[in-house]
């Protein structure tokens, strides 16, 4: 049993001995409070600017890797319905085939039409019992072809077959790739009709070679040294293009399409991403994709493909941790510098406090008191907070150099963009407008010219014979040719004209407020300027004129260029060196 104290026993006296705080000097607590502090501030700074920073990469990344596969998806879209169409208007010109689907001007034909796209390796006309009649330098010629995919499809509409391996028998006679890769292609069919009659099927072999060069060309002008790359999946989810040489090792591992479809594609929206997280077969890491499916022009082009863009998630997010450690590490830089400071502008105040203590010691019972010094504390104090100033002063200058590194690159960014949208619409050789630009200026015309009744036209040119130079004198000869060509054509038309390279040798001009009869006197005045006009090869140059109007509110751009394309067969078909007008 404990036994109670004693009532009047007194209570321990309180310990008087420091602790382990109040045994540092004042320069170590002022320096420790101060420079504690700033680090607390420089990391949660560094984290909150990263966590910023971040998020605008990942906005900036996912509006990247979503416009890289829609132009992807566009350009394949728009070579796609090329490709169909040519087939389509060379196998609808039924005065080509009433002498017969074997004369002299249809193998002449086609391997113009071969000439005019080299990725087109082989064209063919079968008749309705699978027999080729006519070809591309007379390949498989008396041929049975009724077991081909594309011949039965053929027959009844225009087909587009899905990308495929070349058959041993056409692979035997084409010469193969350089790269000795197995040859691929697409098949391009149309049925041929002579007064209702189906006598056969026009067909095309198209090369994969410009599905892969579109790609590869779009990749190399956006990606840099982000690692991004660029598939198609097919319409059954399966991988049928890959770049560099990754195509067989994803489909050895049975890749799937790993996103099936966009969240979103408004960037606007900071809450919805136009790109999603994925893990992919040939890689442990994460990867940023973006799939965009193929917007076919019509039915036949419908390929249900999907086009997807990825980048390493690492890659993406490198910029903005590289950042965040640098604003890190300039701060932490900064705390040790500020500790410091607090240190020299605390010992002051500490040797004040010991002449202050050493005075209060002097005090004796004689009633003497010693001079108490003069302080300057406050002072003190205002340099202290100066320097602390200064220290988040150095943190702001790193900060805002940050943010303008931040603008720099988004103004980078824009810049590509509208480098890569310039280069889209425009052709490098000549300067002039491509297709695609074309197609814009020509729908904004068209809707002009319905709603206000006044005429329109369109001139579809091209240079007669343009192959013998390239053979005789060389391509870059041909390429100067060309340019001469534009340069001649942009002075004579006017200033509201629109002009634009197609390719090869054709253009287009299109001719706002213009009836028929004016147009067709513009094209006489084209088509004798250039014959008129020095080439640098120093041979005259011709070319061939068809001239389409526009007719009634209900005319599309479609028949109109298309009235124009036949026009301009007329004009061949007569000789060349002359302008015909639609019929």
């Amino acid at each position: 049993m404990n036994e109670l104290p004693p009532p009047d026993s007194p209570a321990p006296p309180p310990s008087t001995e420091p602790g382990r705080w109040q045994r540092l000097g004042l320069r170590t607590q002022l320096a420790l409070v101060f420079g504690s502090l700033l680090v607390g501030v420089t990391v949660l700074m560094s984290l909150a600017f990263g966590e910023l920073l971040r998020w605008r990469m990942e906005r900036e990344v996912s509006a990247s890797l979503h416009a890289m596969a829609s132009n992807a998806a566009r350009q394949l879209s728009e070579g796609l319905f090329s490709r169909a169409h040519t087939v389509e208007v060379l196998a609808a010109s039924p005065e080509l085939w009433v002498q017969g689907l074997d004369s002299p001007g249809v193998g002449a034909l086609l391997n113009r039409a071969r000439s005019l796209t080299p990725s087109n390796l082989w064209i063919g006309v079968a008749d309705a019992e699978g027999t080729v009649r006519s070809a591309t330098d007379q390949l498989l010629v008396g041929h049975d072809v009724s077991d081909r995919p594309w011949f039965e499809p053929g027959l009844q509409r225009v087909h587009v077959g899905d990308v495929r391996a070349s058959s041993p028998r056409m692979a035997a006679l084409l010469a193969p790739p350089a790269d000795g890769a197995p040859r691929r292609f697409m098949d391009f069919a149309a049925p041929i009709r002579v007064g209702g009659l189906t006598q056969g099927v026009l067909c095309m072999h198209s090369s994969w070679e410009w599905v892969r060069e579109t790609m590869q060309t779009l990749q190399q002008a956006d990606s840099g040294d982000r690692q991004i790359g660029l598939f198609i999946f097919d319409r059954h989810g399966k991988i049928i293009h890959a770049p560099g040489d990754s195509l067989e090792p994803l489909q050895a591992l049975d890749q799937r399409l790993p996103v099936a479809h966009t969240v979103s594609a408004d960037t606007s929206d900071a809450t919805l991403l136009p790109v999603q997280v994925a893990r992919w077969q040939d890689s442990p890491q994460s990867f940023l994709t973006a799939t965009v499916p193929l917007q076919a022009h019509n039915r036949v082009t419908a390929m249900g493909w999907h086009i997807v863009a990825r980048q390493p998630h690492d890659s993406a997010y490198a910029p903005a941790r590289q950042a965040m450690h640098q604003v890190l590490a300039g701060g932490l830089a900064a705390a040790l510098v500020a500790a410091v400071i607090a240190w020299l502008v605390a010992r002051r105040l500490s040797q004040d406090l010991k002449r202050l203590a050493r005075a209060a010691n002097g005090i004796d019972g004689s009633g003497a008191a010693p001079d108490i010094p003069q302080l300057h504390s406050s002072r003190e104090v205002h340099r202290l907070s100066q320097a602390l100033r200064g220290s988040i002063a150095q943190l702001r200058s790193a900060n805002e150099a940050m943010e303008r590194q931040v603008r720099e690159r988004t103004l980078q960014l824009q810049q590509a963009n509208a480098e890569l949208e310039h280069q889209a619409r425009s052709d490098p050789l000549t300067g002039l407008l491509n297709r695609r630009g074309f197609d814009f200026q020509l729908d904004f015309a068209m809707a002009l010219a319905r709603r206000s009744g006044r005429p329109l036209s369109v001139l579809v040119i091209d240079v007669d014979h343009f192959k013998r130079i390239n053979d005789q004198h060389g391509h870059d000869m041909g390429d100067a040719v060309l340019r001469t060509l534009a340069r001649a054509f942009r002075m004579r038309l006017r200033e509201s004209d629109v002009l634009a390279r197609m390719g090869g040798e054709e253009f287009l001009a299109l001719l706002p407020d213009t009836t028929a009869d004016a147009a067709v006197a513009i094209a006489e005045q084209l088509r004798e300027l250039l014959a008129s006009t020095p080439m640098a090869h120093g041979e005259p140059v011709t070319a061939s004129v068809g001239v389409a109007t526009l007719r009634g509110t209900t005319d599309t751009a479609a028949t109109m260029l298309r009235r124009g394309d036949e026009a301009l067969y007329e004009a061949k078909g007569a000789g060349r060196n002359n302008v015909q007008l639609q019929r």
